[in-house]
C-alpha cells in the first residue's frame, strides 16, 4: 500500500521487468517532466485566488501535499495520477506550492485527463476548466467508439 492507500498495480511500461509500482505518475502518463515540476519560480507568479471559478474555493481547500515513492507530489483528480515535485519547498508552504503546481499543470493542458477530454467527454465542457480564459470547448459531437470488427448482440 502507497501513502496514499491504493492498492499495488502492475509495473509501468519502461520500469524495471518485475517492479511493482503503487500509483501513477504524470511524467509517465505523459513520457517526460514537466519545467514546473523542477523550478518553483515557474509557479510563484500564479494567484490562486483569481484562478478559483466563482465565490467558493472548496475544491482547492482539499488540494494537499502528498508524498508518492518518497517525493513530494500532488494528485492530479483528471488524470488520476501524481504529479512529483522535485524542487525545495519552503517550509509553511506545502499545500500552497502543491495547488499552484497542480493549477499550472492544468492551465498548461498537460494533465492526460484534459488530453483525453476531446474524444471522450460525452457533453460539453470547457476544455481546459473554468480557471483559463478563453478555452476552447470539447465534447459537443461525441459519438461512442466503435471497435473495427465488432457488431453489437441481438437482443
Amino acid at each position: 500500500m502507497s501513502t496514499n492507500g491504493t492498492a499495488t498495480a502492475t509495473a509501468s511500461q519502461g520500469e524495471e521487468q518485475g517492479k511493482r509500482t503503487v500509483g501513477i505518475d504524470a511524467e509517465v502518463l505523459a513520457g517526460r517532466r514537466f519545467p514546473y515540476q523542477e523550478d518553483m519560480s515557474l509557479v510563484e507568479d500564479l494567484d490562486l485566488m483569481e484562478l478559483t471559478p466563482g465565490p467558493d474555493i472548496n475544491w482547492l481547500e482539499d488540494i494537499t501535499l502528498l508524498v508518492e515513492d518518497g517525493i513530494p507530489a500532488v494528485f492530479d483528480r483528471y488524470s488520476n495520477s501524481f504529479l512529483k515535485i522535485y524542487f525545495d519547498i519552503p517550509a509553511g508552504r506545502e499545500d500552497e506550492i502543491a495547488r499552484k503546481v497542480l493549477m499550472r499543470h492544468l492551465i498548461d493542458g498537460n494533465s492526460y485527463g484534459i488530453t483525453l477530454k476531446e474524444k471522450h467527454c460525452k457533453f460539453p465542457q470547457v476544455e481546459l476548466g473554468p480557471w483559463v480564459d478563453e478555452s476552447r470547448s470539447v465534447g459537443g459531437n461525441y459519438s461512442a467508439p466503435v471497435l473495427e470488427g465488432w457488431t453489437a448482440p441481438a437482443h
